[in-house]
């Protein structure tokens, strides 16, 4: 049987949670995720993870935040005043924003805090500082 090594087009079903069972992604009710291993299409840990599995294997996988998308970065959240927000925006707690970097290239931001005028932004992934893990299924290596 073959097994899974860089440079082989995988197809996985995957389950990601965080250590307390929670669940945060699935691809069970949709087709599986097809990525190129080592290609640096997938966080460090769960392309890793699939390295020396075989067709049909079932392996849970526990990647820390270095693995993942490493810890959460001070210097990306930032506080601004709701006057600030274009005209037709009103800020509210878990919502997703987009603005651009000085490069012009696109920067996604929650909004994580609202006290009084001040508004913190955080641009940070949303699972940028913690522990996931991964119940990951090879079904194909093409």
């Amino acid at each position: 049987m073959a097994l899974v090594k860089e440079g082989d087009t995988i197809k996985v079903h995957y389950t990601g949670k965080f250590p307390d069972g929670t669940s945060f992604d699935s691809s069970r009710d949709r087709e599986p995720l097809e990525f190129t291993v080592g290609a640096g299409q997938l966080i460090k840990g769960f392309d890793g993870g699939v390295r020396g599995m075989e067709v049909g294997e079932q392996k849970t996988v526990e990647v820390p935040p270095d693995d993942a998308y490493g810890k959460k970065a001070k210097s990306l959240v930032t506080v601004i005043k709701k006057s600030e927000f274009p005209d037709g925006i009103t800020p509210s707690v878990g919502q997703q924003l987009q603005t651009e970097d000085q490069g012009g290239r696109p920067v996604n931001l929650r909004v994580t805090k609202i006290e009084g005028e001040e508004v913190t932004l955080d641009a940070n992934h949303p699972l940028a500082g913690k522990t996931l893990v991964f119940d990951i299924e090879v079904v194909e290596i093409t």
